[in-house]
């Protein structure tokens, strides 16, 4: 009996997600299986299932091309909120109804790619009786297990072009500017893009920083004849007083959006140093377009080697990307724990070392 396998897309959409699938799908073709793929991301196994076959003939331009032919969803009945050292689980119900749909449809294996959130949901799903691989997705690059997730290369190289961008407008008015990017937990997002791009501030959700340091290195230019600044601030980013800025609740099961350390920073630096100030979000664009080469190599070695796993029967495992090459780990433990950037680590200490703020001294 030829071996069919389903492929689901779940969390937020993010640049290179249809290179695994491609990868997913090719590598499963050369063995002789078949791949569906699984609608509107996990709530797609519920009634009525949504599933597509996937040809591996039809894969031709996936890899170049962005977001998720499957379509994705961080909503439904599937929504788990995970959060900071908090997990909520889906309910049993709902798993089991989905587990009697995945054998009724004769398939021997599920390929979840997404992030923390959505591959908790697939350890429940395993644990469950789901024969399930995982491969790690998001830009936040957040997850501990592996030494990076596909996607954050490209949601940078986003970044940095905008912080470019940004240069020359504020060289030539004279005028900080603010970016915000993404980043719930981790800064990994805008420490790298604020080294690579020239900022003069990063501001990260690891480090509290306080407005008057940030204004101090406004002026520390001015006086050196520097008349623009560039800030670069993660949206989980605390406003001193050490709470989250919201663009208001996202609903039932789901975490707050943030959204908005932008421009209160914007605010603050103008009014306190009389600068003009304008901010910029650069928000989903960060999601959108073409994968980066970085990411479309990883995100293809992501793919076979899931489809490894699961020629291995290594059910309940994460491919991740270690030192040396590509390796399986607990689903458990690859929920476990998530990466932060470490303030005292070298990252922070050589954007430190070029005089670059955190705002916090």
């Amino acid at each position: 009996m030829t071996k069919k396998i389903a492929i689901v897309t779940g969390g937020g959409d993010c640049p290179g997600l249809n290179a695994v699938i491609r990868a997913v799908v090719k590598a499963a073709a050369l063995r002789g299986w078949k791949s569906v793929g699984i609608h509107g991301g996990y709530e797609g196994l519920l009634d009525p299932v949504q599933v597509e076959p996937l040809n591996h003939r039809e894969m031709d331009g996936m890899l170049v091309r962005g977001g998720t032919i499957l379509g994705t969803s961080n909503k439904g009945r599937f929504s788990a909120k995970t959060g900071h050292g908090e997990t909520r689980l889906v309910d049993e119900g709902i798993i089991l109804e989905a587990h009697d749909n995945f054998r009724s449809m004769g398939l021997r294996a599920l390929v979840a790619i997404g992030g923390d959130g959505s591959l908790t949901i697939a350890q429940q799903m395993y644990t469950a009786g789901f024969p399930v691989v995982g491969i790690p997705k998001t830009i936040d690059n957040d997850l501990a297990a592996t030494l990076t997730t596909f996607g954050f290369e490209t949601a940078v190289s986003c970044a940095v072009d905008a912080l470019d961008r940004l240069h020359s407008t504020a060289e030539s008015h004279n005028r900080v500017m603010v970016l915000e990017v993404m980043g719930r937990y981790a800064g990994w997002i805008a420490t790298h893009a604020g080294l690579a791009g020239g900022a003069d501030v990063i501001l990260i959700p690891e480090i509290d920083f306080n407005y008057k340091a940030v204004c101090r290195k406004v002026a520390a230019r001015e006086n050196e004849g520097k008349h623009f600044t560039i800030v670069i601030a993660a949206e989980g980013a605390k406003a001193p007083g050490g709470s989250y800025v919201t663009s208001g609740d996202s609903g039932e099961n789901r975490e707050a959006r943030l959204g908005g350390i932008g421009h209160l920073v914007a605010r603050e630096i103008e009014k306190r140093t009389g600068k003009e100030t304008r901010c910029v979000v650069l928000g989903h664009l960060q999601r959108g377009g073409q994968p980066t080469q970085w990411d479309r190599q990883l995100c293809t070695r992501f793919g076979v080697s899931a489809v490894n796993l699961i020629a291995a029967k290594q059910f309940g495992k994460m491919v991740a990307l270690t030192a040396h090459g590509m390796a399986p780990v607990d689903l458990a433990d690859a929920v476990s724990k998530i990466r932060t950037v470490p303030p005292e680590g070298e990252l922070v200490q050589t954007a430190k070392a070029l005089g670059i703020s955190f705002g916090d001294k």
